[in-house]
């Protein structure tokens, strides 16, 4: 596998940075949604299976669930996110990061 690799279902993407999994929002579901105006992410710690709700997300347009992409625990969160929220509405993908992943099963990334 390679050292970084950045693989994105339609609502979250997944960035394999060599030793965990960051998680983020996509553009499309930043698109959907429309401004968000608050989140509700996991603690240090948790273990999510894939296809768990891992994340909600209250917006102008919608209240979504996000389900995880992988089996993992929650390494780190961007708390940024609890101090403005506005960061999920950023145009950059990669600075609306939400959480880090570890304990991941390798081809559980591969094969998104």
């Amino acid at each position: 596998m390679k050292k970084q690799c950045l693989k994105k279902t339609d609502n979250l993407w997944v960035l394999f940075n060599g030793k965990e999994y960051v998680v983020g929002l996509t553009n499309k579901a930043q698109d959907d949604l429309g401004n968000i105006t608050f989140a509700s992410v996991p603690k240090v710690g948790q273990s999510y299976s894939k296809g768990d709700t891992l994340i909600d997300l209250e917006a102008e347009k919608a209240t979504s669930e996000f389900v995880s992409p992988l089996t993992g625990t929650v390494s780190s969160v961007n708390e940024k996110i609890d101090e403005d929220v506005n960061v999920l509405n950023d145009e950059d993908e990669l600075n609306a990061w939400i959480l880090s992943l570890k304990d991941v099963e390798p081809t559980e990334f591969e094969v998104l």
